[in-house]
């Protein structure tokens, strides 16, 4: 059963966090990495050289050297393969990468990028809401430790997009070296019309990859992949599910990490529709709810505004942080409109440990007015509050808080909506 009374709880908790000033944590945030297009994702590269690789949404991912200076090539560029994106406002592009747990050895990187489509015949419903294929591709490093080898790719899925956007794209390698890949449900919106399974949505649909956190093993190959399939995933020989299927109920899971400490838990910021949105602790074979639920609350897809007095959740797992939607709530007692995750705090400042930091895209869309925000756990609830930036206007759009090694955390901010310009930045978040 979802657990509805602790959720209320939670809820009630963190808004009265944010009611007054008393409620916020004070950081300062320290300029990173500047001149970058739509950072989405950040790692730092496991072979002790402490450079910090970024990501950016349309096709290239830029090193920082362990001194602070940013290399002028790219290690990775594949702007040539990647659709070209909506400047406005696009969902595709290269969303995610993750280094193999052995990569100092074996010099092996995994991306997640979208491709077109070729097809025989147009069509333009597919045009028209941006049909292209996400592709999980292995990459090795060439002899230059600060490029990579670009004809190494070895495709290891091919999944086919419905539409544009609800992608997800996060990878991360968990502590038992397997590789997670978060897929968001196929886009458009409320989890069905075209590419959508009409009776239940793909979040729920365990025979569609879309809306899943997916496992497999990229030092392996079942029968007819290019990965490996773990023995101990939740859904194997299930009739009618997919092996790979680690956790579903996903609307578009928007960056996920593990706990570098504690237990070890894997987090995952989900976007939800128009009311709430929701961050997860996910564990295997969870269902998160979507499009059953929207976080804590039971979602009609029909009336994506309304919610229904009661739906069959049983078994379904409860976010840990739920909070408002500001076009639900008028822009009043509200958080933001898109969940940006999100990293657990390993680093030097002792007060700090444990304290889960993420963010919000915007508290409007038409606006630039990114937050950022901290949750704590106290015995099993968690509360959030906001992470005010002291030193800094900070007027930008948040598009993912995440760490290095060190247990550091980052934002990664956009002056745009769309992924163009060089103008965005990513800031270290300090005490």
């Amino acid at each position: 059963m979802r657990k509805l009374n602790i959720l209320a709880a939670l809820t009630a908790v963190a808004m009265a966090f944010l009611a007054g000033s008393a409620g916020a944590l004070d950081v300062k945030v320290e300029a990173f990495a500047t001149g970058l297009q739509s950072p989405v994702d950040l790692k730092e590269v496991p072979d002790g050289s402490g450079r910090i690789f970024i990501m950016q949404q349309t096709g290239a991912i830029a090193v920082v050297n362990a001194d602070g200076t940013m290399r002028p090539e790219p290690f990775l560029d594949l702007r040539a393969k990647i659709p070209q994106l909506y400047v406005r406002f696009d969902e595709r592009g290269t969303l995610g990468f993750a280094f193999h747990p052995n990569y100092k050895d074996n010099g092996k990187f995994y991306v997640y990028s979208s491709r077109d489509i070729v097809r025989e015949k147009e069509d333009l419903l597919h045009e028209v809401f941006g049909h292209h294929t996400s592709y999980v591709s292995e990459f090795t490093v060439s002899k230059n430790p600060n490029g990579a080898d670009i004809d190494s790719e070895r495709v290891l899925m091919k999944i086919e997009q419905p539409q544009f956007n609800h992608n997800g794209g996060a990878m991360e390698f968990g502590p038992d070296g397997y590789l997670y890949i978060a897929l968001g449900d196929g886009g458009f919106a409320d989890d069905w019309g075209y590419g959508h399974n009409k009776k239940i949505g793909n979040g729920q649909d365990l025979s569609s990859l879309l809306g899943k956190i997916l496992r497999i093993d990229v030092d392996s190959k079942s029968d007819g992949l290019e990965y490996g399939i773990p023995a101990d995933n939740p859904f194997v020989n299930q009739d009618g599910a997919r092996d790979e299927i680690f956790a579903y109920g996903f609307r578009n899971p928007w960056r996920m990490t593990f706990d570098t400490g504690g237990d070890h838990q894997l987090f995952v910021a989900d976007v939800q529709q128009n009311s709430y949105e929701e961050v997860d602790i996910v564990t295997s074979g969870g269902n998160y709810g979507w499009r059953v639920m929207e976080a804590n609350h039971c979602f009609d897809y029909l009336n994506p505004n309304d919610h229904l007095d009661s739906c069959d959740s049983a078994g379904m797992i409860a976010p840990i942080i739920e909070y408002n939607h500001c076009n639900k709530f008028g822009g009043k007692n509200c958080f933001g409109v898109n969940v940006q995750g999100g990293a657990v705090y390993r680093g030097s400042h002792e007060s700090w440990q444990g304290k889960y930091f993420y963010g919000d895209w915007s508290m409007s869309f038409g606006g630039k007015s990114g937050r950022l925000y901290v949750a704590t756990n106290d015995g099993g609830t968690w509360a959030f509050e906001r992470a005010h930036v002291t030193n800094h206007d900070f007027v930008t759009h948040v598009l993912a808080v995440l760490q290095d090694l060190k247990g550091n955390v980052y934002a990664l901010t956009s002056e745009s909506m769309g992924p163009f310009g060089s103008r965005d930045t990513v800031y270290k978040i300090v005490p």
